[in-house]
């Protein structure tokens, strides 16, 4: 940068912040860095004690902070993503659709390691509605050299952007209901219009519902019907804890999928069964906390699974670190910490 004088100052870009202040009537920034002065400027600049101003010196091996946010934003942008114009420095990024954000976590710490820059985004596996906000990049200085900026190339892929968004493709679920005491109408169902509510955020049809007692064969036998009807999924709830009259797990397990994990490091939701028939339709056993959590395993595993997104067995350990619900009075989730360690 240079110091000039302000009357020869239009057209170059201030360095730094110039705050205006007048004794109990303002204080504010009349001008921020990366201004580019304007001729009606010159007064204004002046009346406020600036008869001199430190400007960017255009140079060849630099870029400004508009121009090096744009080279952070094309390595975050992906499908399902718009981006604002640049102002001061900062690019940020929304989603045009709904879907399953991903982040490449690492590669993220890489360009995050790099000096004078920054991307801060949402978590990763973040369920996203159209318009939300998803990212930030700017550098941190005016101008950066442009070799550090190839670093981030190197690090980025125009074909293999930082974020994807993923759009939900399962879009029908068969229910099966377990328990004598439904079966039998000793009491009433009130699992399946919780989880008909949460399908319903999703668009997600329910094409069957059967209602079995608790003999493993019938259970067995409802899953597979349900996915022979077509159901792109397959929610089995009760019967899922480890009393001797709680078959589902062994039904499930009958029916032929490939169990990723009976029991899951999560609370709520430690008892909640995955597993995935030959064609990769998912077939889940939801633990009674579905039921009354407004939170649990369940509400992190789903997106996913709409999404198309296998499930492993360390993915569900992962979800130990952040999945402790702290049973707040008031639910926030998502907007908390629930998960947001996976």
């Amino acid at each position: 940068m240079k110091l000039i004088k302000t009357e020869e100052a239009v057209g170059h870009v201030i360095c730094h912040d110039i705050t205006i202040i007048i004794k109990d009537k303002i204080k504010d920034t009349a001008f921020r860095k990366g201004h580019v002065v304007k001729e009606e400027d010159i007064p204004v600049l002046l009346s406020i004690g600036k008869d001199h101003l430190y400007v960017w010196e255009k140079d060849e091996t630099m870029y400004h902070e508009d121009e090096a946010a744009v080279i952070l934003a094309d390595a975050c942008q992906g499908e399902g993503m718009e981006r604002s114009e640049p102002k001061e420095g900062k690019i940020e990024l929304k989603a045009t659709m709904d879907g399953l954000l991903q982040i490449d976590i690492d590669r993220l710490i890489q360009i995050n390691s790099l000096e004078n820059m920054m991307i801060a985004t949402r978590h990763t596996n973040t369920y996203v509605k159209k318009g939300d906000k998803l990212a930030g990049t700017r550098i941190i200085p005016l101008v950066i050299e442009k070799e550090k900026m190839k670093q981030v190339a190197r690090i980025a892929d125009q074909k293999n952007p930082l974020m994807t968004i993923l759009p939900f493709v399962r879009k029908s679920v068969g229910i099966v209901t377990t328990g004598n005491e439904v079966y039998y109408g000793r009491i009433k169902d009130t699992f399946t219009p919780v989880i008909r509510e949460k399908m319903q955020q999703f668009g997600v049809e329910v094409i069957g519902h059967k209602i079995v007692g608790d003999d493993p064969e019938q259970i067995t036998k409802s899953i597979l019907e349900l996915k022979q009807q077509g159901a792109q999924m397959i929610l089995c709830t009760g019967g899922m804890s480890v009393d001797p009259d709680d078959r589902t797990p062994l039904a499930i397990r009958n029916s032929g999928a490939d169990i990723i994990s009976y029991g899951a490091p999560v609370l709520p939701g430690a008892m909640f069964l995955l597993g995935y028939f030959e064609d990769g339709t998912p077939v889940m056993g939801l633990p009674g906390c579905v039921m009354y959590a407004k939170a649990t395993i369940f509400d992190l595993v789903l997106p996913r699974i709409l999404a198309d997104v296998k499930i492993t067995k360390k993915d569900l350990a992962v979800m130990g670190h952040g999945g402790f619900c702290l049973g707040c009075d008031v639910c926030h989730y998502p907007n908390c910490g629930f998960g947001k360690g996976v």
